[in-house]
């Protein structure tokens, strides 16, 4: 019997509940030198003099750097046009320096840099730093940004990044019967991993060893390699264990490689690990988008066509940010048959953090869009707005189905996900209790929201390799090139060559993190792990038992056709006699201790979909949400392990709640951050979670044998236009139909209050 497909509990737990996991922090270095920075306090200035005379002769300093003194290209986007059907590819003038030159765009940008033997001395040689700036307008909001009246980039004429205009415009709504138009704010959030940035690095023999907590070990090593000069060849990335990442690790950032550039120039080992301020201010940001959204309908339900106008927040540097746009659009039809789709998309800098992918990366937006728009659309029409999802969704003898904006789902069941979730949540006795209340004229009003998706991963295919080698003493080890960062990877993949070679699983060890032992491989981002560096290790794991059947097959005197593995003892012998057979231990003996086989693959996407109900009450005397009941079904094609999918969901339902109700990234007027520390950054906990409902169901994807799909970005994707559809169908009642996130009491309350509710008028807020 398989282990595929049961309860695992995770191999890598152990090590990081007990503290003996290997972060950036806990790496020893002799002589390791601390790296700091001087950012600026201002979000929009020409830089004038900067004086770091008193700090390079401070005690214990070893060096400093200001931008002038960085021999270091600029940062380019890092994102090639045509990766993205339909993206140009941003702007070539907005590229970033190491250290800011000439002008400073954002609140906390690195001016200088300052090397010392401890961190203690470091910090206060920073505040002898003297910093000149002449301060420039600020522009925070995209809106304003989009008018070009005040410019970050005066030689690029514009602060519009990217802009692009897809589909026919000229009859999206014509034979509409009604039309439902809104502005949607998907707020900034910050990734804020429990780890925030930090990286490492000696020189030594012409050969860089970098220590770095990346999503992407092997594409920080080419990014390096390229931007040193020394090649990646001569570059040594090493990421054991990173603490938390959600796509905002996935790609160099100046920092880091200035880590690098000092490590060469000083000839000492370097660290750098920033504060949790300098990441809530610093790190990419996520989402960041403003939405005008059009949708029209036909009396019975039916969507006759959508138009979503866009504008993308990408900081003070595009960076990645304008491809998130395209994203928006490549899923802007969601799970439903819609005829005609129009998009618009600009992606404008702004003097703020720069926004990158954050989990789920343009996806979210999509759906939150268009669920918002199907819900305005039900209540316009007096429709049950579950009955308008079912009447548009795309039905399962479809598939494979080719989306208006060029998608080709998988594989889908979405009414079956559908009806899962709302038999989970029994919906027509949540539709009956809440009448009852209503009935009784409660303060606190129950609301039910219901969201379906349908979501991409592995968005920009990329290659994968993957080796497997099993040794004398019958045990296996399998090298991968794909980082994890609370994936499981370590699980899974033990799991898959336990499966494929029947050696037990705790005799499997999973080797990853270090670019001179593992193959080449792509970003841990984007869901794709599972259908990529997944199916490689099953792939390199068949090779190696088909080379087993080869070397067994001359030892017993027969054709390596007739040699089976017996995968529950984990022995080979003829077919139909069990006796003679030989162990793994003998096999690898007779190639000479070991037989090792590669695999490579470089696999299109697929298309993961689900259905979530949530449950809330909310006070409609002070503006208060309690999220009572959280149901998912997401189909993340074969599941290879229950309790690795279900973390995931949890994961991902907890971050998509705390958009919807919780976390946003403000700047005031000036471009000052607001939210720099978790006291004004409101981080979900469990304290403002029920325990998830999850439901299963498998829609295997054919594009693999696996039949797996990725599911690290489902939860966040249904979870956020669930809850607020919730919250705003508690609302129904009182005439409020719309608000932005986060829907904080607050906001709540006063929506309440403009709509002259009773129990809002009588109250000061809350």
């Amino acid at each position: 019997m398989s282990i595929l497909g049961n309860r695992v509990n995770r191999v890598e737990d152990r090590r990081l509940l007990t503290g003996r996991g290997g972060f950036v922090a806990n790496i020893e270095l002799p002589g390791c030198l601390e790296l700091q920075f001087v950012g600026s306090t201002v979000a929009h200035g020409t830089l004038g003099d900067v004086d770091i005379s008193s700090a390079r002769s401070a005690p214990g300093v070893v060096a400093v750097y200001s931008g002038g003194d960085v021999d270091l290209p600029a940062l380019p986007s890092l994102i090639p046009p045509d990766s993205v059907p339909g993206y140009p590819g941003a702007n070539p003038a907005m590229t970033r320096p190491v250290l800011a030159v000439g002008k400073v765009r954002f609140v906390g940008e690195p001016i200088v840099a300052v090397v010392s033997e401890d961190s203690y001395r470091g910090s206060d040689a920073c505040e002898l730093v003297t910093v000149d700036i002449m301060s420039l307008p600020a522009v925070v909001d995209p809106d304003t940004a989009a008018r070009d009246e005040i410019l970050l980039f005066p030689d690029a004429g514009t602060n519009v990044a990217c802009e692009v205009r897809l589909g026919d415009d000229s009859d999206v709504l014509s034979d509409a019967d009604i039309v439902v138009t809104q502005r949607i704010v998907n707020q900034r959030v910050a990734a804020a991993p429990l780890e925030p940035r930090a990286a490492a690095a000696s020189f030594a023999d012409g050969r860089l060893t970098f220590f770095a907590s990346t999503q992407a070990p092997g594409g920080l090593q080419m990014m390096l390699g390229f931007i040193l000069g020394i090649g990646p060849e001569n570059v040594r990335v090493v990421a054991t264990d990173v603490g938390g990442g959600f796509g905002a690790k996935g790609l160099p950032t100046s920092e880091e490689l200035l880590v690098g550039w000092l490590a060469m120039r000083l000839g000492r080992p370097i660290r750098w690990i920033e504060s949790r301020s300098e990441n809530l201010k610093g790190m990419f940001h996520g989402r960041g988008q403003v939405q005008n959204v059009e949708m029209g309908f036909r009396r019975d339900g039916t969507i006759t066509g959508f138009r979503l106008d866009v504008i993308q927040d990408c900081g003070a540097y595009p960076g990645i940010a304008p491809m998130l746009q395209m994203f928006t659009w490549l899923m802007a039809s969601g799970p439903y048959e819609i005829p005609r789709l129009a998009f618009h998309g600009r992606a404008v800098t702004t003097t703020t953090t720069p926004v990158g992918a954050f989990r789920g990366a343009g996806r979210p937006e999509a759906t939150f869009a268009l669920e918002r728009a199907i819900d305005l659309g039900a209540r316009r029409l007096g429709m049950d707005p579950v009955d308008v999802r079912r009447r548009n969704l795309v039905v399962a003898d479809r598939f494979p189905y080719t989306t208006p904006t060029g998608a080709v789902y998988d594989s889908g069941d979405y009414a079956g996900a559908l009806d899962r979730a709302l038999a989970a949540a029994d919906y027509k006795q949540l539709r009956a209790a809440q009448e009852r209340r209503r009935g009784r004229g409660d303060t606190i009003e129950s609301g039910i929201g219901v969201a379906c998706y349908v979501e991409i991963t592995n968005p920009l295919p990329q290659a994968e390799m993957g080796r497997v080698r099993v040794t004398a003493d019958g045990r296996a080890t399998v090298f991968t090139g794909s980082g994890p960062h609370g994936q499981g990877h370590q699980t899974s993949w033990a799991m898959i060559a336990s499966a494929c070679l029947g050696i037990p699983m705790e005799q499997v060890e999973v080797v990853y993190g270090d670019t001179d032992v593992t193959p080449p491989g792509g970003a841990t981002g984007g869901s794709r792990s599972a259908q990529t560096a997944g199916v490689v290790v099953h792939r390199a794991a068949e090779s190696v038992v088909s080379e087993a059947r080869r070397l067994a097959a001359d030892e017993l005197e027969a054709s390596a056709e007739d040699i089976v593995l017996d995968r529950d003892s984990g022995r080979l012998h003829v077919a139909g006699s069990p006796t003679p057979s030989l162990s793994w231990e003998q096999v690898a003996a007779l190639a000479g201790g070991s037989i090792e086989a590669e695999s490579t693959m470089d696999a299109g996407p697929s298309y993961p979909f689900g259905s979530h109900v949530a449950v809330v009450d909310v006070d409609t005397q002070t503006g208060g949400v309690t999220l009572r009941r959280l149901v998912a079904c997401d189909d993340c094609g074969r599941i290879l392990n229950p309790t690795v999918v279900e973390g995931q969901i949890h994961g991902g339902l907890a971050q998509g709640v705390a958009q919807a109700l919780l976390e946003q990234v403000v700047f005031d007027a000036d471009g000052n951050p607001l939210t720099s520390t978790f006291a004004d950054f409101l981080i979900v906990s469990a304290a403002e979670l029920p325990s998830f409902e999850v439901v299963e169901q498998e829609t295997p994807t054919p594009n693999n044998e696996l039949g797996a799909k990725g599911v690290g970005e489902s939860g966040t994707i249904g979870a956020t236009p669930a809850v607020v559809s919730a919250v705003l169908d508690a609302l129904a009642p009182y005439g409020v139909t719309h608000i932005d996130m986060p829907l904080s009491p607050e906001r709540v309350w006063a929506a309440l209050r403009d709509a002259g509710a009773p129990s809002a008028m009588g109250t000061t807020g809350g």
